[in-house]
């Protein structure tokens, strides 16, 4: 029997972990946005889709060390 690559395996769960790993890139885009803000970078609207649309966590959080000394947003896609 084929061994399943996901950590949880019933419909319900997979479903509900799903939901859990996008939410948690919808609270760090928002966590990169605020960031941004607060240093007073201006983001334009392809750099806002950009972050929004993102669903990888780990580039979300990429970004969100290099927005701290960031000079420019544009410098997170660089």
């Amino acid at each position: 029997m084929e061994r399943s690559p996901w950590l949880v395996s019933t419909p319900f769960a997979k479903e509900h972990y799903g939901r859990g790993v996008e939410e948690g890139c919808e609270v760090a885009a928002e966590a990169l946005l605020a960031l941004l803000d607060i240093r007073g970078l201006e983001v334009s609207a392809a750099e806002h889709e950009r972050i929004t649309s993102c669903h990888d966590v780990d580039q979300l959080r990429k970004w969100i060390e290099q927005a701290k000394t960031a000079v420019k947003t544009a410098d997170l896609f660089s």
